[in-house]
């Protein structure tokens, strides 16, 4: 999805745009074309307008992604206005040259965000393809029962019911290692939760972050042996921002809490012991990773936080507290990490990883900001500042790379060795946290922004 078919896409868009504008008459040049031209610009504007004010921007995002905005909406409106007098060829480029813009539109916004690395993930994840190792329920007790021992583990939907939360959410999904077939039955086994970012589906750890290959290769070079992951719904809807709290839009705590933990559990006969419980998260789901950790020690002991933020972020803070918690300022407090770390106290037996792109030495621990960090790598010096001094033991790590998918892949791969081992993976030894110290407490100033969509 980068190289040569971004830009064939976008050579191609322009031209049969050009065709379908024309130049047609001089009413056509004064009037409509200059209309069609407003309406793209306002267009785009609106775009970068909503996604600054949801606060869904970290990294820039490329210049030709407005470009496209700008170029869909004008195509839509010259297909429109253009339609009656047009010869009918110009008809037919006119409705064509919609399509293709906003393709154009969406690999740009591919390549900002990394969501679709390859053409058949792309098509996979559209076609609600099967995923890597998939397999049913009936076939993994068949092989329990036999011990039939697979090469790579298998990947299991699961259907977990929201008793306890009453979160709407979409089907689940669990990943078994080969280990897990070894005796009937199976071994109390660690399990790590795996949740993605903002915009998002239960797969996309599955498919843009790659995660089921570096498991399977992780698993092949220790006998067999990994953690079990299961990849949660968060979010309920592509588009329904929870930022793992409970609140008006959904319980989404909860259900990660008391409804997943427990099916767990009870269904795959995982550990329930909290020194065997793992949570990982990209985006917004590192902020998540850091929330859920913090708030239940009682049932983690390890979390990967990848490029998340300081605390739940849906905009300013005031945004944050009326969007995800209606307007109630302590419920907000009760999901801040900070205010649950400084409230807790001492910590027992708990790890963290913060993973940031680039060098994080660049940046000093700032105090706690007045709004949200806008840079990850602050966000993560200043949470691990924050939890190091209340016994909790963790590193800022730097991966080379930009706020996207390929990124978070990348960081998971880097962090799995050292989590496997610390939630006490069978045959999986334990490892010290890597990473530079982190720096005291300093003068930062921390911009009010968020990340790029689809991978908060």
């Amino acid at each position: 999805m980068h190289g040569w078919l971004p830009l064939t896409v976008q050579i191609l868009a322009g031209l049969v745009l050009v065709l379908a504008v024309g130049w047609r008459t001089r009413r056509w040049r004064r009037v409509w074309l200059p209309l069609a031209a407003v309406v793209g610009i306002a267009a785009a504007w609106y775009a970068q307008w909503t996604i600054s004010d949801d606060g869904l921007s970290d990294d820039p995002a490329p210049h030709r992604l407005w470009v496209w905005i700008a170029a869909t909406a004008l195509a839509a409106v010259v297909a429109i206005v253009g339609w009656r007098g047009a010869r009918w060829w110009r008809r037919g480029v006119s409705v064509l040259a919609i399509p293709l813009c906003a393709l154009a539109t969406a690999l740009m916004l591919n390549v900002w965000v990394g969501y679709f690395p390859t053409v058949q993930t792309a098509w996979n994840q559209m076609s609600a393809g099967p995923l890597p190792d998939q397999t049913d329920r009936a076939t993994v007790a068949q092989m329990v029962v036999q011990h039939a021992i697979p090469a790579k583990g298998t990947v299991v939907p699961a259907t977990i019911a929201s008793d306890a939360s009453h979160f709407a959410h979409r089907q689940e999904f669990v990943y078994l290692p080969p280990a897990y077939y070894a005796t009937n039955p199976p071994p109390k086994l660690p399990t790590v939760m795996m949740i993605g970012g903002e915009f998002n589906t239960p797969t996309d750890w599955l498919r843009a972050g790659n995660a089921i290959n570096t498991i399977d290769d992780f698993a092949a070079a220790h006998h067999g042996n990994a953690p079990v992951f299961v990849f949660v719904d968060s979010g309920g809807a592509f588009n329904n921002d929870t930022e793992c709290v409970n609140g008006p839009r959904g319980n989404s705590a909860d259900h990660l809490t008391k409804d997943v933990v427990p099916f767990m559990i009870s269904n795959f006969g995982v550990s329930a012991d909290r020194a065997n419980w793992g949570v990982a998260g990209w985006s917004m789901g590192g902020t998540c990773a850091v929330d859920l950790a913090t708030m239940h020690p009682d049932m983690f002991s390890a979390f990967e936080d990848i490029a998340g933020d300081y605390a739940p972020n849906a905009g300013t803070k005031a945004q944050t507290i009326t969007r995800l918690f209606g307007g109630d300022a302590s419920a907000y407090a009760n999901f801040d990490p900070a205010t649950v770390i400084s409230k807790h106290g001492t910590y027992q037996d708990i790890s963290g990883w913060f993973a940031v792109s680039g060098n994080p030495s660049a940046q000093r621990a700032p105090a706690r900001p007045a709004g949200y960090p806008g840079n990850p790598n602050a966000a993560a010096n200043a949470l691990c500042g924050a939890a190091s001094g209340t016994g909790i033991d963790c590193a800022v790590v730097a991966e080379p790379g930009k706020h996207d998918w390929p990124f978070a892949a990348r960081a998971f791969t880097s962090a799995l060795p050292w989590l496997a081992g610390r939630i006490h993976t069978p045959d999986v030894a334990s490892i010290a946290l890597p990473g530079p110290p982190v720096l005291p407490p300093g003068p930062v100033t921390i911009a009010a922004a968020g990340r790029p969509p689809g991978v908060r």
